[in-house]
Formats: structure tokens, C-alpha cells, sequence
């Protein structure tokens, strides 16, 4: 029997009783979904003609161009929270006081305030100056989305790239000062390409929340997946009724499968994280090339006279 700090390898009747919790746990979720399915097949939710309208081409014509806002949302403010979280870590840790100070600030504000309030009052500053912000007021759902997005997870990436700066051992820090290296070049070379190695995995995560939180746009009226739902859902009638339930399932099915994907991805890259090999590899120890000569003291010239 092992054991270890955080966890004690259970015994005989903690096995058992283990056993029966997941018994009954499992014949608990099996009663809910079963629950679930009936009073769907009740309310005739489960009907074929209900889930036939996803052979319609102009749903999946709707389904389809959600995703691809969805995504569109995603990719720009999946890259400028990256970029955001970057600057913002790097002014945290700066020696000048006025920008560590500003850039705390920054990131303890954002993300104390919720995301949607965010969203929405950028979305309401756009509308307002609508004639003096040109194309971003013509699209000011999209961008008060993708800066509400990029601004709270990019503070969140600041303190997560920060976390992984401060993990660096400070010996490896000190020897680079050492070496006469200034400080930018210890940030660049030295701290940052270790904080993104060893936190990319949570990087990636955080990049999971990003993309679950797109689904905020149907607040604002923006025409991304959730909102294409709701507004497809809404506007079809089968037996006299709209058939928000099996959207509901689909666009959830469509939500679980992107962010999968996502969590996928972070997975990999840490099993090929641990897997990697870092440092200088010594080379083995080898006979020297050519044995060195060595004089016999009786071999050796007398000294000069003249000397």
C-alpha cells in the first residue's frame, strides 16, 4: 500500500465504501438523464420533425456563419489579450515605479469589474460617438466584444505570465547580471521565453474562457453563435411551438466540441512540455586525441652556461 502527502491509498473499507458512492452516483446521473429524455418526449421534443429542421440549408446556413463569428471574435481577441498580457506583465515588473504602479492598477481594475459591464459600456460609448469613431461605431457590437474580451483576459494572462517570471530561479537571474547583461536583455532572453514554456498550458486554458465568453455578444446584439441561435430558434415554428430546446442542444453540442478542441491542445502541449529536453547536454568523456608528451627529467637539456 503506498501513500503520499496530499493522499492516503485507501483501505479495505474505504474501497468498498468507494464503491458504492460511485454506484449510486452513476445510478443518479443515469435517473436524471432518463428524467430528462421523458420529459422531453412529453413536452414532444423528441419528435422527428423537431430535430428535421437541422436538415434545413438555411439553418445550417445560420449555425454555420455563427461558428464562423464566433471564431472571427475568438482569433481577435485571443491574439491582442496574448499581446495585452504581455505588455501588461512586463510593465508590472518594470523598476520604474509610475509603470508598475499604472499597470497594477490596470489589471487590478478589469478584472474586478464584471466582463459584461465592460462589454456593454463600450458598446454604449461606441453607439454614442457613433459619428466620430467611423468604422468602429459601424461596427460597434463587434468591437466593443473583442475589447471587452481582449482587455479582461489580457490582464489575466499579465498575471499569469507574471507568476511564471517570478518561478525562474533567482540564481539564473543574478548569473545574467552577472555576465553584464542589462536588463531588457535578461527579460527577453532569459525570463519571458521560460514564463511562456512553462506556462503555456494555463496560457491555452485561459484561452478556453476567452472563447466560451464570446457567447456575451448576444447581450449586445451581436450576431455571433448564441445570439444566431436564439434568433433561429425564435423565428421557426414546429407543432405549434419553437424548438428552443433542440437548438439549445446543438449550439451547446457546437460549444463543448470548439472548447475541447482548445483543452486538447493544452493537454499536448504540456505531456510535450515534461517530455522535452532542456539545457546543454555535456558530451561524454573521451580519450584525448593525441597523448601528450612528457619529459624525463633525465632527458631534459642541461641549462645553458651562457645563461
Amino acid at each position: 500500500m503506498s501513500s503520499s502527502v496530499l493522499y492516503d491509498a485507501p483501505g479495505p473499507k474505504a474501497q468498498v465504501r468507494n464503491r458504492i458512492y460511485t454506484v449510486v452516483g452513476s445510478v443518479a446521473v443515469l435517473g436524471v438523464i432518463a428524467f430528462t429524455l421523458y420529459r422531453m418526449n412529453a413536452t414532444g421534443q423528441l419528435k422527428p420533425e423537431v430535430w428535421n429542421i437541422f436538415n434545413n440549408a438555411g439553418v445550417r446556413a445560420s449555425i454555420r456563419d455563427g461558428v464562423l463569428t464566433t471564431l472571427k471574435v475568438f482569433a481577435c481577441a485571443g491574439v491582442l489579450s496574448l499581446v495585452l498580457g504581455l505588455l501588461l506583465a512586463v510593465a508590472r515588473l518594470s523598476d520604474h515605479k509610475a509603470i508598475s504602479w499604472f499597470a497594477t492598477g490596470f489589471i487590478e481594475l478589469f478584472r474586478a469589474i464584471p466582463l459584461l459591464i465592460t462589454i456593454y459600456a463600450l458598446w454604449v460609448l461606441f453607439l454614442t460617438y457613433k459619428d466620430n469613431l467611423g468604422t468602429v461605431g459601424e461596427n460597434s457590437a463587434f468591437w466593443a466584444l473583442v475589447i471587452g474580451l481582449s482587455v479582461y483576459n489580457g490582464c489575466v494572462q499579465a498575471e499569469v505570465l507574471r507568476a511564471g517570471v517570478n518561478a525562474v530561479p533567482r540564481g539564473q537571474v543574478e548569473a545574467a547580471y552577472a555576465l553584464g547583461l542589462r536588463k531588457s536583455q535578461v527579460m527577453t532572453m532569459l525570463l519571458l521565453p521560460q514564463a511562456v514554456r512553462a506556462m503555456l498550458p494555463t496560457m491555452i486554458s485561459q484561452l478556453v474562457v476567452t472563447l466560451k465568453d464570446t457567447s456575451l455578444g448576444y447581450i449586445i446584439t451581436y450576431g455571433e453563435l448564441l445570439f444566431a441561435a436564439r434568433t433561429m430558434a425564435g423565428n421557426i415554428i414546429v407543432n405549434g411551438d419553437n424548438p428552443i430546446t433542440a437548438v439549445v442542444i446543438v449550439v451547446g453540442a457546437i460549444y463543448i466540441a470548439m472548447c475541447l478542441a482548445l483543452s486538447s491542445l493544452a493537454t499536448w502541449v504540456e505531456r510535450r512540455g515534461r517530455r522535452a529536453k532542456t539545457g546543454i547536454t555535456v558530451a561524454a568523456a573521451a580519450e584525448p586525441a593525441e597523448a601528450p608528451q612528457v619529459l624525463d627529467a633525465g632527458d631534459a637539456a642541461p641549462p645553458s652556461k651562457e645563461a
